[in-house]
């Protein structure tokens, strides 16, 4: 189904790797429209509480194909504007996927595939990998995905990183929050196996409405979210998968959810 994606499955984790590996990964309007699809098709699928989102070749991603937005300036107007909007789309529905996505980045990543990054859950980097932000020395803004990154790194570290264009090492950009941690090249498989089984011991259900609740306390003030935070905690006590999680804490034994990959 997909030509610039490829897509494994392992129990209930994706793996999604960026499949331009000779345009070092940059996406194109077919991988960003790929990649809303793959989204969107799995937004109600519990079998799939995981999604690893990596990438074949030395790159995780040069951002946006510069080619091709350069070859669409003949198009009108709309049409241009269209192809932008599917892009802010395919990350909110990246950052807004009920699974728990986690990235997996090595070598470079640039402008908009720093994005696909802080729409991540979790994001996992190797020491030596190069992420930044260039679209002002080439007269650009990272206008889309610019919410995303203040939401990532907060206003103080994204005015230096959008302002400068300066790149950071993987072990930078953990200290700058961009990435949650940063590891030897050789160790990032293990670090991707540690988070995602520590993830598969979480219900799926728990999973999708842990992650609609982180965004709605942290849109709106607690006075707001009050009956919807009773309400949420009470509907999963009651739930099937409530029940079992408590009486597998009382029983000393490990919910029927759990699941472990890798060895």
């Amino acid at each position: 189904m997909y030509e610039t994606l490829e897509i494994t499955q392992t129990g209930s984790v994706a793996f999604v790797n960026l499949n331009r590996p000779a345009a070092r990964n940059a996406m194109n309007r077919q991988m960003v429209q790929e990649l809303l699809d793959y989204f969107r098709a799995i937004r109600d699928e519990r079998s799939v509480r995981v999604v690893v989102l990596g990438a074949n070749g030395p790159v995780f991603c040069a951002g946006g194909d510069i080619k091709e937005m350069q070859a669409g300036f003949t198009e009108d107007e709309a049409t241009q504007v269209g192809h932008v909007q599917v892009f802010d789309e395919m990350l909110t529905a990246v950052s807004t996927a009920p699974q728990v996505t986690i990235a997996k980045i090595h070598g470079s990543v640039l402008g908009g595939g720093v994005g696909l990054v802080c729409v991540t859950d979790i994001a996992l980097a190797a020491d030596d990998a190069s992420l930044g932000l260039p679209e002002v020395r080439l007269g650009l803004v990272p206008a889309v995905i610019s919410p995303y990154v203040v939401a990532r790194v907060g206003l103080a570290t994204a005015r230096r990183l959008m302002l400068t264009g300066a790149r950071l090492s993987g072990t930078e950009a953990a200290a700058a929050g961009l990435v949650t941690t940063a590891v030897q090249p050789d160790k990032l498989d293990g670090a991707v196996l540690d988070f995602t089984n520590a993830v598969l011991q979480a219900s799926p259900q728990a999973l999708a409405a842990c992650k609609d609740l982180l965004f709605t306390v942290n849109e709106k003030p607690p006075a707001e979210t009050a009956v919807t935070r009773v309400q949420t905690l009470h509907r999963l006590r009651t739930s099937a998968e409530g029940q079992e999680g408590m009486l597998a804490f009382i029983q000393k034994r490990p919910p029927g959810w759990v699941e472990k990959i890798g060895n």
